[in-house]
């Protein structure tokens, strides 16, 4: 129970720092948000054909999504990196608090922060013609999965956060998660695509996750690439989930400044 207590201690303080900040809501925010009036109102008139019968906006949604997740994750690992360089850290690790709960607490407040932030987005896409026709039950399976993945991308950031030499370089692996969104069927199918680039798209750990996510809000079922996109949602989080705490107890604290 108390290292619970511990963490959910240090997930407000998280909390609080990214409420406040007018930069981490822009980030995590207000740029998803304009990525998708970006894609279905100025790209969707040429990309939209290629969707076939499915509305432009209703088949990017699921890539928007998981683009806000990595806009969030972001700022975790940038969040992270600050503390660290500050000595706050190393503050924490001399205080009677559970060694998990500090990473754990920036993981919970990262995965609360960028979950918020899928449901404005959602929002929006309502409000612009988003019709989604899975019931409750696909929306459940819809949550679980987007909560997974941005929990398991969440220590993914932790990880990059710890081993980052400077807070400007601690989000720079975002980067590399955003260009697989575009890499995969987030706005075009993968069969509209060069050879090369389709046989990417089809192998790569965003696919099966964007594919699900919009099977379960546009037809109520999972779909095929259902069980790859749970494998990689779980094999990112014990992965990274391992890796992170493994680093965080070997590093040095640094002191913080007087």
């Amino acid at each position: 129970m108390r290292t619970l207590s511990d963490m959910w201690i240090m997930a407000k303080r998280s909390l609080r720092h990214t409420t406040r900040s007018l930069d981490t809501v822009i980030t995590v925010v207000l740029t998803p948000i304009a990525i998708l009036l970006l894609f279905n109102y100025v790209f969707g008139g040429a990309l939209g054909v290629q969707t076939g019968s499915i509305a432009y906006i209703d088949f990017i949604a699921a890539g928007v999504i998981i683009m806000t997740v990595g806009s969030g994750i972001a700022y975790a690992a940038l969040r992270l990196s600050m503390d660290l360089q500050k000595g706050i850290i190393g503050r924490f690790r001399t205080m009677p608090v559970a060694t998990s709960s500090v990473l754990s607490g920036q993981a919970l407040s990262s995965t609360l922060s960028s979950l918020f932030s899928s449901a404005l987005v959602l929002v929006v896409a309502f409000v612009v013609g988003f019709r989604p026709t899975g019931g409750l039950e696909a929306w459940l399976w819809f949550t679980g999965l987007l909560t997974l993945f941005t929990l398991a991308t969440t220590w993914m950031a932790m990880f990059f956060g710890l081993l980052a030499k400077t807070p400007e370089g601690a989000g720079a692996f975002a980067y590399i998660l955003l260009l697989l969104v575009f890499l995969s069927p987030a706005f075009v199918p993968t069969d509209t695509m060069t050879p090369l680039l389709r046989g990417f798209a089809e192998n790569q750990p965003i696919t099966p996750i964007v594919e699900t996510m919009r099977s379960l809000l546009m037809t109520g079922t999972p779909g095929d690439a259902a069980g790859a996109a749970l494998a990689w949602s779980l094999g990112i989080l014990v992965v990274f989930y391992t890796l992170a705490l493994s680093v965080y107890r070997r590093k040095e604290p640094v002191p913080i400044a007087a």
